[in-house]
């Protein structure tokens, strides 16, 4: 009686939590990776109607996917003037690129710790699967379309989780990829267009942190991570700086 009531009243009936979840995952992801790329500019207001209309999606999930990127310093919310995404500065790069390396070399050191046979078999299979990406599909020099940059960056990020994928803490893993997230909005715009070009050799730092990792050289690994998400800021810095522009 009640169901036949809401719809002779016009009323649609209440979603079940599954499909609120899976509506609040769906406008969570899509935000997300817009910011990321670059589709939102930073300072922009994230009104919830343009919002509604562009994904097709209601408001609560919206509402549910804004809240939670803030919490991921991805999105801002003010008094009276609702959200917008979150600004970038060379100062806030910096930071964040600190703090996950802060993060993924304590990481790195309980992984190398405690990693067995199958942890150094996912890594060598995760630097392989990037080396193949990079060297198959995206040439240096040449433009990336939107497909190539996923998927290089899918396995970047792959790589860089099985290094710290034995580390024994959920709450690691998870800050790292939070912070992976938030270097994705500094790192995407120097990629996008082409590859790197210069005499830095990506795919050989690479190499370096996985022999040094699986050598066990616990020092030595960490220096290399560090150094290499270090050389990354120095890029995008150089990029940002106005002198460059």
């Amino acid at each position: 009686m009640k169901r036949n009531a809401a719809a002779m009243a016009g009323h649609e009936e209440m979603p079940s939590p599954e499909a609120s979840f899976t509506a609040a995952e769906t406008a969570y992801r899509k935000l997300r990776s817009d910011i990321v790329a670059g589709v939102f500019e930073p300072g922009q207001p994230l009104r919830l109607e343009f919002l509604r209309q562009r994904y097709g999606l209601s408001f609560s999930p919206l509402r549910e996917a804004l809240n939670r990127l803030q919490t991921e310093r991805l999105v801002l919310a003010a008094a009276l003037r609702g959200f917008s995404v979150a600004p970038v500065s060379i100062e806030e790069m910096w930071d964040v690129t600190e703090t996950r390396t802060l993060i993924e070399c304590e990481a790195l050191k309980r992984s190398i710790a405690r990693g067995d046979d199958d942890w150094e078999a996912g890594i060598v299979a995760a630097f392989h699967a990037l080396d193949l990406q990079v060297r198959r599909h995206v040439p240096v020099g040449r433009e990336l379309s939107v497909d190539e940059l996923s998927a290089l960056e899918i396995r970047h990020q792959e790589f860089h989780r099985a290094l710290i994928a034995q580390c024994g803490s959920r709450r690691l893993i998870n800050l790292s990829d939070q912070l992976h997230v938030e270097t994705q909005r500094y790192r995407l715009p120097a990629l996008a267009g082409k590859m790197p070009t210069g005499p830095r050799d990506v795919a050989f730092e690479h190499r370096q942190i996985m022999d040094a990792t699986l050598a066990r050289e616990s020092d030595k690994a960490q220096d290399l991570l560090a150094a290499h998400y270090r050389r990354t800021a120095e890029l995008i810095e150089t990029q940002m700086s106005p002198r460059s522009g």
